[in-house]
């Protein structure tokens, strides 16, 4: 009997191979359901069934579970367990040391998503950027605006300010408009108290609407007074607030008119208001604004811009060394031509390529459709198929043998995307992968876009 609850106290542990695979498959599901936001352990609890102390011990290998709570975990993100994903508590423990101490002498990358941890050792820095960028933030009513398709960089970038504003003693809070139901860019009055209310709950002050929200006013007004009267007037040192993917508001131009000309107002009355100089900017969008806009009201004419470019190939060369991997120059440049130096495909590429311990020759035979990019290329496809007209002006890109015109709006959308390169009014594929995937491998680039494809 004493033999039993000792055996059934030690359990079991992921090995290496099964935690890689469940970490790989929840930041998969982030990605696609909870905009690239990683969960939390309250929200893992809830999908997986598992207590939070019971998933601790999974997710930190550090205490032994019965197998059913690893088998939970798995069918959460509709993975099967298998044999090889777990082992008993010594030897996984041998394996653990094993890895802290490799570890010990070279870090280990983090898999590609969403925001780069802010003490990765794996973040390429743009150094004359980010120093712009911290000196920018201490000018009293400071605006930021980051400009960037997709997986450039930007989210990454916003968190670094954020962090230098609060080394600084500032207050910081980031405000991501993916979070907010689409129902509230329907009227901007519940969007100006989704944003307000937002903004308290970052400070962690009551929500006070009520107090401050005047219908004779107006939304706007109401809106103004909030911060002024009460957040601006409830804390000591300035605010840095961080505005990330304000291009889907975009989409409703009448309201993005509204929005983005009270953004402007807030950065002006910090010339002659003190209360405003508290207030600090930073606002990152995947796309020129396509929508017009009053230029006397527009806030992406004024402030510091920052457009994030690719990577370099020195940047390039020195994240393979971080990466451990020994690579001629010769080879840099080949990835380099291939994906044009974008951050998120060479990270991708460098990742794999250092987990497999995956042959170059390996990764050049097969890197698009059943290669290390193969999800990330179906996902731009897919994108491209809820939007036939954009699909139809990106196959007029990849299948022209020079640079093409297009519609302006489609232009900034596909760039946003990461697939083109504007020149002027002239667009290009922007990397050779994406013109070998919907071009050269689909053979006939229309049917990649059907919907049966």
């Amino acid at each position: 009997m004493a033999d039993q609850k000792q055996r059934r106290r030690r359990g079991v542990l992921l090995t290496l191979q099964g935690l890689k695979k469940l970490q790989e498959a929840k930041s998969e599901a982030e990605f696609q359901e909870n905009y690239g936001n990683r969960y939390t352990l309250e929200a893992l609890s809830d999908r997986t069934g598992l207590s939070l102390d019971t998933l601790m011990k999974v997710l930190k290998c550090e205490a032994g579970v019965d197998r059913q709570s690893l088998k939970s975990c798995f069918s959460a993100f509709n993975l099967v367990l298998e044999s090889s994903d777990y082992s008993g508590l010594k030897p996984q423990i041998a394996e653990v040391f094993e890895l802290e101490a490799t570890q010990s002498t070279q870090e280990q990358p983090e898999f590609p998503e969403g925001q780069v941890p802010l003490d990765s050792a794996f973040y390429v820095e743009r150094s004359l950027v980010e120093a712009e960028c911290y000196r920018a933030i201490t000018q009293p009513g400071a605006l930021i605006r980051i400009k960037a398709p997709r997986r450039m960089g930007k989210t990454s970038l916003m968190a670094r300010i954020l962090a230098q504003a609060a080394k600084s003693g500032y207050r910081a809070v980031p405000i991501n408009f993916q979070l907010a139901d689409k129902a509230t860019f329907n009227d901007l009055e519940k969007c100006l108290q989704w944003f307000c209310a937002s903004v308290s709950l970052g400070l962690r002050l009551p929500n006070k609407l009520t107090e401050y929200w005047d219908a004779l006013f107006g939304s706007k007004i109401s809106c103004k007074m909030y911060f002024e009267q009460y957040l601006l007037t409830q804390i000591k040192a300035p605010l840095v607030l961080a505005l990330d993917d304000v291009d889907r508001l975009f989409q409703y131009p009448d309201l993005a008119d509204e929005f983005f000309g009270l953004l402007r107002t807030w950065h002006e009355e910090a010339k002659n208001r003190d209360i405003w100089k508290k207030l600090r900017l930073v606002v990152a969008h995947s796309t020129e604004v396509y929508i017009p806009l009053n230029v006397n009201k527009s806030p992406f004419n004024v402030g510091l811009p920052i457009e994030l470019q690719p990577f370099t190939n020195e940047q390039v060369q020195n994240l393979v060394k971080q990466y451990g991997l020994d690579w001629s120059d010769q080879e840099i440049e080949q990835l380099m031509a291939l994906v044009d130096g974008h951050p998120y495909l060479v990270r991708l590429a460098l990742y794999h390529i250092q987990q497999q311990q995956m042959p170059l020759e390996q990764f050049w035979r097969s890197h698009t459709l059943n290669g290390i990019y193969r999800d990330h290329l179906q996902q731009q496809l897919w994108s491209l198929q809820q939007h036939p007209e954009l699909a139809a002006a990106f196959t007029k890109v990849v299948t022209e043998t020079a640079p093409v015109e297009l519609d302006l709006a489609q232009a900034f959308q596909l760039q946003s995307m990461g697939l083109v390169h504007l020149h002027g009014k002239q667009v290009t594929p922007s990397c050779k992968l994406y013109w070998e995937y919907f071009h050269v491998g689909a053979g006939q680039p229309m049917h990649r876009f059907s919907s049966s494809s």
